[in-house]
């Protein structure tokens, strides 16, 4: 047996066999061994010693506790090893150890908990055994640097090590409702002053982490930490700059957020950032912060001042999903001005975009799809798309099994048929498309429906595209969505049947399926949108006798009248017209009845 070997053995032997004075002591010579040496760690777990080492965490020798904890924190970084801690109920040993007085034991436990709790299952137990409460509770240990008082080192240390802990547990969602009700935003908002750099990774770390919750954003808004945020951007620690832009990623969700950034001058550091295009993931948090504060449109301004545009086409090639998809997104923002779409379609940009289309991730497939539908909304680059096949590729998009996908598709569509040349002869040319469209009317997903709906709408515009559609048995899907509440999807759903409206038999078939008594009801709505949607689909509908009959039993004309008076003239104008179609035909029966 090598030397080293029988060494280690014989620790572990002894650590077995000996007394408390003699377990303290072969606990130092075994701190003296290189213990991140994996032929150790092993020996330490094959021979019996992890098992001591844990039961050592139910003694009352603080000596040994610590001792045994020192030795854990440094084995702990094996994987094989940490599953085996978690199984023989390690975690809830040092749980229990969190609450004794004893800084060094403190901050020793919540730094080996850290390390084991990598695992849904290890952060679970944590949180199940009052690890979470515990953790926030050390966070109060920490105080300004600045404010001279004995052992502060200690309690700093203790307040790092259990924003460390929280850091870790943070990536389980119910991990982050423990950590707010346990009090934990204030404490860590608090901490966010600290000047030392290692305190703030974690606890910045812990916020970006739990930033995803509306009620996190929320706090972190209302308690001035965006501008630490901002601050911090500029630091020389990268990995504090990463979190940073990915805390502002995570938060610029929300519009006061991005206006925070703005006016803390946070966007101009984040431009500086994708400079350091070799850390990808420096580089993702930061396009991910840049595509976020570009939902407001005041935000792509000041990009545009600092030539962002060109750098994130420049990223389009040779970069990992995690950032392209940060990347398609911003371009997208960028798209909303129509000399930007021009920017982009007419470099080589757009051909990098259209192949993306043909990936898989899905998040990516979103992106590129509102990043193309947006470049379709200026007329001479439709074209450009389809000799490229983007719009074959965006048609079947719509067969995708994500929803989301489907739906950021049908809405790039949209554009694509309301603006070409051929439309018609494009729509007529994918018959398998327009199968797909009747289909995903079938969708329980409302998302979908919508962009669906507003994409037939489009595609009803042209009568023979409109004739297949209805083959197909667009009306009776259509009618089956009259009795939705939302007002989003009522509103394209309208529109669409009043194009329909337009080929052969549809308003009878309407009027038969029963759609007239749901829109008579939209009357109702304090949805303007709805309202002229509505009033629309009607006066089509209207010029069908039958349908006339239905308005008058539901109540139509009183709410007609009373549209004649709303300031919207085109309302007006529609509400008038069905008003008319209703009396003709009321006059019609008055002389038939002579």
């Amino acid at each position: 047996m090598p030397s080293e070997d029988w060494y280690i053995e014989k620790l572990v032997q002894e650590l077995k066999d000996g007394d408390q004075t003699a377990t303290v002591l072969i606990l130092c010579a075994m701190m003296e061994l290189d213990l991140l040496k994996e032929s150790y760690q092993v020996a330490i777990q094959d021979l019996g010693g992890l098992e001591v080492l844990l039961n050592l965490l139910d003694t009352d020798d603080i000596r040994c506790k610590i001792g045994s904890l020192k030795i854990l924190t440094k084995i702990s970084q094996n994987v094989q090893l940490r599953q085996t801690i978690v199984k023989m109920r390690g975690l809830q040993r040092m749980v229990n150890n969190l609450d004794l007085p004893v800084k060094e034991l403190q901050a020793l436990a919540a730094e080996t908990i850290k390390n084991v709790a990598t695992s849904r299952r290890a952060r679970r137990i944590v949180r199940e055994h009052g690890g979470i409460g515990k953790l926030v509770k050390l966070l109060e240990c920490f105080s300004n640097p600045a404010e001279r008082r004995a052992n502060m080192e200690e309690d700093l240390e203790v307040a790092r090590c259990a924003a460390s802990a929280l850091w870790i547990c943070s990536k389980s969602t119910k991990n982050k409702e423990a950590i707010r009700s346990a009090g934990g935003i204030p404490l860590l908002g608090r901490m966010l002053r600290s000047p030392l750099e290692n305190m703030l990774v974690p606890v910045v770390g812990t916020l970006q982490e739990c930033a995803s919750q509306e009620a996190y954003r929320a706090a972190i808004q209302s308690e001035g930490m965006v501008k630490v945020f901002v601050k911090k951007l500029k630091s020389n620690n990268t990995e504090l700059q990463m979190l940073c832009a990915s805390a502002i990623f995570k938060c610029a969700e929300d519009e006061g957020t991005r206006d925070l950034v703005r006016r803390s001058r946070g966007l101009q550091p984040l431009v500086s950032l994708l400079a350091k295009a070799d850390n990808k993931q420096l580089l993702a948090a930061a396009t991910g912060a840049i595509w976020k504060c570009s939902l407001s449109m005041e935000n792509v301004a000041i990009f545009q001042e600092n030539n962002v545009l060109q750098i994130l086409i420049g990223l389009l090639t040779d970069q990992p999903e995690e950032v392209l998809v940060n990347v398609v997104g911003a371009l997208g923002q960028f798209a909303q001005i129509p000399a930007n779409t021009t920017t982009i379609c007419r470099g080589g940009s757009i051909k990098i975009l259209i192949n993306l289309l043909k990936g898989t991730n899905q998040a990516l497939l979103v992106n590129v799809a509102k990043a193309v539908g947006a470049c379709a909304t200026v007329k001479d680059n439709v074209e450009i798309l389809f000799v490229l096949d983007g719009i074959h590729l965006l048609w079947s998009l719509l067969q995708n099994p994500s929803a989301e996908v489907q739906c950021s598709a049908a809405w790039a569509l949209c554009p694509c048929i309301g603006n070409a040349k051929n439309a018609e002869i494009m729509a007529l040319s994918l018959i398998g498309g327009l199968e797909l469209v009747v289909n995903l009317l079938k969708s329980t997903n409302n998302q979908v429906l919508t962009s669906v709906c507003a994409l037939v709408a489009k595609l009803a515009k042209h009568q023979k595209i409109v004739e297949v559609l209805s083959e197909r048995g667009a009306v009776p899907l259509l009618t089956r969505l009259t009795d939705t509440t939302d007002n989003r999807l009522r509103c394209y759903l309208a529109e669409a049947i009043e194009h329909l409206c337009l080929w052969s038999t549809n308003r009878e078939s309407f009027g038969e399926c029963g759609a007239v008594g749901p829109l008579v009801r939209y009357l109702k709505s304090k949805d303007s949108r709805v309202l002229l949607s509505a009033t629309m689909a009607l006066y089509e509908l209207s010029k069908e006798p039958n349908n006339i009959i239905t308005m008058h039993k539901e109540g139509a004309v009183p709410q007609l009248i009373r549209l004649i008076g709303s300031d919207d003239h085109k309302l007006q104008e529609f509400a008038a017209g069905c008003l008319r179609n209703i009396r003709l035909l009321a006059r019609a029966n008055q002389r038939a009845a002579r």
